[in-house]
């Protein structure tokens, strides 16, 4: 027990929908909306202490719950998850670190919470557990903020001894045959901080997106950003470019990666790599395009840094051994990668690479981190396509992680607008200037948003729930 040791007195939440500038190809599905879901949380700790904490994450249904369900079933039944947290969450009386009492809440409430939801929903099929994780998360970051805003302290100053009541052997457990122990290790024993304040970006290449210049038709409307790959390479600097694939048409997947190889070439484009987005069922079809790849374009296949999720992301139900490929070029999990325990089974099947994102939770991306990283396997921090306050707990993970290299961050491809006024405080998180972001402006206790300056005007919240006394 410690004084910096916080208890949930409020929560509130809120909903902000947003119309995407250009369509976003995930899988089968195009993103052309979303509404992200933003949280307060009212905390005191135990010197009496009183804080708000702040959390942000874009219901993604295309890519949390690939479905023929339609869209607006599956973001309606999102959304209402979302109310069912916030109302449980407020009863929580568990006491402790952000990190303990969003461990504790997933481990014992949340999934019961969606078997509840799913049965009493009577939904033609139910929420799967990555929503459910996507739908706790934005709860989740406004706990480690609000954690850091109670005891005025940055967040990532408190994954420490200091700080939290129990060490990773309380979470974690290591592989057998291996000689990792996590006894008297913390986060912060597997945080590392980049040498600068800026990180290069990766630039998502969508599979609507258009290549060249020549493609786009000037009546399209002109809103003063670029439309073609050409154009945004030129404009931001661009160095690192992630590729959307089909994983479901061999000849498009490869003349598409030819083709964003021949203008990485010509535009001093330094790294690629490829994205099939869970739709691939045989290695063979990966290794064959990227064999092909090598043979009739080496200097391409060079630049491919690593691979993503090809597969299907239950891997518990696809457990495909993925050594062939993992052997042409490094391969992460991302959707796979619910919590560290399909981290470790990903491991056994010959994934040697893990993309962490915020929206499955800030909780379960650092205990991923730390089990990965005992274990010699690397570290990407992948986009949910990020806006707004969403943005910044993202940009922070891949700052501390130590990653590959640099983060992907996509949102001022397809919404830049929509972070108007978070990019007047923090212009370097939102806009990209010789292929890199810039952290620089981030400041002050918790996550750093400094929302009192940002002063985004809010409707009022969806629904507020207070803590009974």
């Amino acid at each position: 027990m410690k004084q910096t040791d916080m208890t949930i007195n409020g929560v509130s939440l809120y909903e902000l929908p947003i119309e995407t500038r250009v369509p976003l190809k995930f899988g089968a599905e195009i993103l052309t909306t979303v509404t992200c879901a933003r949280v307060s949380v009212q905390v005191t700790n135990r010197d009496g202490k009183d804080g708000i904490g702040w959390g942000e994450t874009p219901l993604s249904v295309q890519w949390v719950w690939p479905s023929s369900l339609s869209y607006h079933v599956r973001e309606q039944a999102l959304k209402q998850f979302c109310q069912w947290i916030a109302k449980d969450l407020v009863t929580w009386t568990d006491a402790g670190h952000s990190f303990e009492i969003g461990f504790t809440y997933q481990q014992e409430r949340l999934f019961q919470l969606l078997d509840q939801f799913n049965k009493g929903e009577q939904l033609p099929e139910p929420i799967p557990h990555l929503a459910a994780l996507v739908c706790f998360s934005p709860f989740d970051i406004a706990l480690h903020d609000a954690f850091g805003i109670v005891n005025e302290v940055p967040i990532y100053e408190t994954y420490n001894s200091n700080y939290m009541n129990a060490d990773l052997s309380t979470y974690l457990q290591p592989a057998a045959g291996t000689n990792v122990d996590f006894t008297a290790l913390y986060p912060e024993h597997f945080l590392q901080t980049a040498p600068s304040k800026q990180l290069l970006a990766w630039h998502l290449v969508g599979g609507k997106d258009l290549l060249y210049r020549h493609e786009w038709d000037a009546t399209n409307d002109d809103d003063g950003y670029p439309y073609t790959l050409e154009d945004w390479i030129e404009r931001d600097g661009l160095q690192c470019l992630k590729v959307k694939l089909t994983g479901n048409d061999a000849d498009w997947d490869y003349d598409r990666l030819v083709q964003v190889g021949n203008i990485s070439l010509e535009s001093n484009v330094t790294w690629l790599t490829a994205d099939f987005n869970c739709q691939v069922t045989d290695c063979a079809y990966v290794n064959d395009i990227f064999d092909q790849l090598m043979m009739e374009h080496p200097r391409i296949y060079q630049m491919i840094l690593y691979i993503e999720q090809p597969f299907p992301y239950d891997l518990e139900q696809n457990q495909l051994d993925v050594r062939s490929v993992s052997a042409r070029k490094p391969l992460f999990m991302d959707e796979s990668a619910h919590d560290w325990h399909l981290v470790k089974l990903g491991r056994e099947l010959g994934w040697t690479g893990v993309a962490l994102k915020t929206c499955k939770t800030q909780t379960g991306a650092l205990l991923s981190l730390c089990w990965a990283k005992a274990h010699g396997m690397t570290l990407m921090v992948q986009d949910l396509t990020n806006p707004m306050l969403a943005q910044i707990p993202h940009l922070l993970l891949a700052y501390y992680a130590g990653t590959i290299m640099g983060v992907e961050t996509n949102g001022m491809q397809f919404y830049p607008a929509a972070s108007h006024y978070e990019a007047v405080i923090h212009p370097g998180l939102y806009d990209r200037k010789n292929g890199k972001i810039d952290l620089q402006t981030l400041d002050g206790y918790g996550f750093g948003y400094r929302v009192e300056e940002i002063n985004r005007p809010l409707s009022q919240p969806v629904v507020t729930f207070i803590h009974p006394t």
